[in-house]
């Protein structure tokens, strides 16, 4: 059975991140309250920003303004136990034409309306807009779009939150089949002309019911095309790169989906609610409590490598919270929950939960330092060394290590009686980025200049007149950076600062 009587959905009260919100829902009732009826049908739940009222559609209604098959919009308080009643219908906004709210405005003081409000039935298919005036809301004024030309019954409309989008049902130019969705934008006070959205969430059956979340780049929609649990069901999809470019469909499954008609889907605050016919002929809404996972945090513990230059470090990740399945992406490429087999260095990690949560975190592992026996390459009167910096490291302590030893050469040489020597100063930075230095550059002049001035500052009190330092090279070198920081085989050679002798 077709259930397309008017086309219509509601503005979103709030942003939804669908992966990151939807872990799971209790099960779908009706909604508490007196606002379904047996003998008629109720679709297009739209609630205030407070959720303290809930508008919606009415149809098969002997009260309704234009008889039996006419559908007006009506109210109803929440009460104190959570459930709706309290029932009466909308003042000043139903006439005998079809009523239904198809947007509000974020801010609660605009209700956007199915149809025109023009007075004729032939110029009466399109939207208007009423805004709130001490409590009442006023008369309902046209919105032109322009180029929009409804010939069917069957239609509808969706107004974003910030009124700057409004998505429309209708069979129009370049339909793949029944009613398709168009979108027209606002620039100034100004539309656009409807634009086609596009073969992924247009079929060759009917699509309907547009609910665009706050955010914009998530859009409900129930369709007969595309397969599913029945007559219609409830998809949603994604926007990608613009209003004509979106994901594949997704059904929202058996448990909101039926085998009947499943349509007017609308999201506030930790609830959704809809309007089915899975228990009758006639539709009512119903309702889910949306259930949130705890929030993802993770940590780390390292340890570190046992030897210069070793591999066998390693990094135990802790979880807590959130919702599994995980995935990891560790900035070595590993892909599990901890890492083994690691040199020292850096280890950033980014693990995402089933429902989309992201936490990053990084664990750093060190080495004891490099021993060499003997601690320099020695020649008579002449002495090398060589220090191999880790990433951004750029100065080195007279006092301490292989620097110290080589050092307190030169000194013995010059007290047993050699009358000049000279240090010359090779540098290096390799190709992986610098934040900290702004350019690779820098920094390896920075290692030219810190050697520099320890070296000279180690000599003057005895030996100012005897020592010369002078810096012969400070350059970047090594192979291309591809992305692979933590490749220290592969750009470690290249981090370095030299000293020779003459």
């Amino acid at each position: 059975m077709k259930k397309k009587i008017i086309l219509g959905t509601i503005g979103c009260l709030v942003s939804l991140g669908l992966n990151a919100q939807w872990w799971d829902y209790t099960d779908p009732v009706k909604l508490p309250g007196t606002v379904n009826r047996e003998a008629s049908e109720e679709s297009m739940p739209v609630f205030s920003n407070d959720s303290s009222i809930l508008y919606f559609v009415r149809t098969f209604d002997e009260s309704n303004t234009g008889g039996m098959n006419d559908q007006d919009i009506w109210q109803s308080m929440r009460q104190e136990d959570g459930s709706y009643g309290d029932l009466k219908k909308v003042s000043g906004l139903n006439n005998k034409f079809h009523n239904g709210i198809v947007g509000l405005s974020s801010g609660g003081d605009i209700l956007y309306l199915l149809n025109t409000y023009a007075g004729k039935k032939d110029t009466q298919k399109g939207i208007a807009g009423s805004k709130n005036k001490n409590g009442s809301w006023g008369k309902p004024e046209g919105i032109e779009i322009p180029g929009l030309d409804i010939d069917g019954d069957f239609y509808g409309f969706h107004v974003s939150s910030n009124g700057d989008a409004i998505i429309i049902s209708h069979k129009g130019p370049g339909s793949l089949g029944e009613e398709d969705l168009y979108v027209s934008t606002k620039t100034g006070d100004s539309w656009s002309a409807p634009q086609h959205m596009g073969n992924a969430i247009n079929s060759t059956g009917y699509e309907i019911s547009p609910f665009l979340t706050a955010s914009m780049d998530t859009l409900f929609f129930s369709s007969n095309g595309m397969g599913g649990e029945g007559d219609a069901d409830i998809f949603y999809s994604v926007k990608q790169s613009g209003w004509t470019d979106w994901s594949t469909p997704v059904n929202l499954g058996n448990r909101i989906n039926s085998e009947k008609f499943d349509a007017y889907f609308s999201y506030t605050g930790k609830s959704a609610y809809w309007s089915s016919n899975r228990e009758g002929e006639r539709s009512d809404i119903y309702m889910i409590d949306i259930l949130t996972p705890p929030p993802l945090v993770i940590s780390c513990v390292g340890t570190n490598v046992s030897v210069y230059g070793g591999e066998d470090g390693s990094v135990d990740l802790r979880i807590n919270g959130g919702a599994g399945p995980y995935t990891y992406k560790w900035s070595n490429g590993d892909s599990s929950e901890d890492i083994f087999g690691l040199k020292a260095g850096d280890y950033s990690v980014t693990v995402i939960d089933a429902v989309g949560q992201e936490a990053i975190t990084m664990c750093s592992l060190d080495e004891p330092e490099k021993v060499i026996d003997p601690v320099v390459v020695r020649q008579y009167e002449n002495y090398d060394f060589k220090h191999l910096f880790a990433y951004n490291k750029n100065k080195l302590s007279p006092s301490k290590g292989d620097l110290k030893k080589f050092l307190k050469s030169i000194k013995k040489d010059l007290d047993e009686g050699r009358t000049s020597v000279t240090i010359k100063i090779y540098s290096s930075a390799s190709t992986v980025p610098t934040q900290t230095f702004g350019s690779n550059e820098a920094l390896a002049n920075k290692r030219a200049e810190n050697m520099k001035y320890d070296l000279l500052d180690y000599f003057k009190k005895n030996y100012a007149d005897k020592v010369n330092v002078v810096i012969v090279s400070a350059k970047v070198d090594g192979p291309a950076y591809e992305n692979d920081a933590g490749n220290r085989s592969k750009y470690g050679p290249y981090q370095f600062v030299r000293l020779e002798t003459e």
